[in-house]
């Protein structure tokens, strides 16, 4: 790759900068759109779903760092990892990252609304806990994609000399580690 075209890797300090400033506009526009109106609910589905994804990331996460751990012993067999698969697989796992932040700030101000001013009904004490649930799956899906990248950051080269088995890549500064 050339120097311009290396993935960087997420920030803690990002995602939740995401989530916390989506939270507070969904708390206000919760807190707006029920004063002139009823309130969407939230669907059944959104914990859901952001549990699958996270599941399915850290499926592959596992995946490839088994099979990075029998490259690296030299297991009879063992199947390497493509390269590219891995970078797709990364890619993959930081877009659901943010995603997942905003969504979870979305469901997150939607949930502190409701536990605020609207936990006198049934149906509202059910779509703030389905809004929790979906917070909650939200985070696993930023834990897992944070697992699966860095499970596939290359290790750095300290002595100029590529990790055996990896394709030579030359050292970038702006892939610190440290936040």
């Amino acid at each position: 790759m050339e120097a311009g075209n290396s993935v960087r890797t997420l920030r803690i300090r990002t995602l939740a900068g995401l989530l916390v400033v989506a939270g507070v506009i969904s708390w206000a526009v919760a807190r707006l759109w029920d004063s002139v109106g009823t309130l969407p609910g939230v669907p059944v589905a959104a914990p859901i779903v952001l549990a699958l994804i996270a599941a399915v990331l850290l499926g592959t996460a596992l995946n490839i760092r088994a099979r990075l751990r029998a490259q690296r012993e030299r297991r009879p067999g063992a199947k390497g990892v493509d390269p590219l698969a891995a970078a797709r697989a990364v890619v993959f796992g930081q877009a659901s990252a943010l995603v997942a932040s905003l969504v979870a700030g979305l469901y997150g101000g939607t949930c502190v609304y409701l536990l605020m001013y609207k936990l006198d009904m049934v149906p509202r004490q059910q779509q703030a806990i389905y809004a929790g649930l979906a917070v909650l799956a939200g985070i696993a899906v930023v834990a897992a994609a944070l697992f699966l990248e860095r499970v596939c950051k290359l290790p750095d080269d300290d002595e100029g000399h590529p990790p055996a088995g990896s394709p030579h890549r030359p050292h970038h500064p702006r892939r610190r580690t440290t936040h």
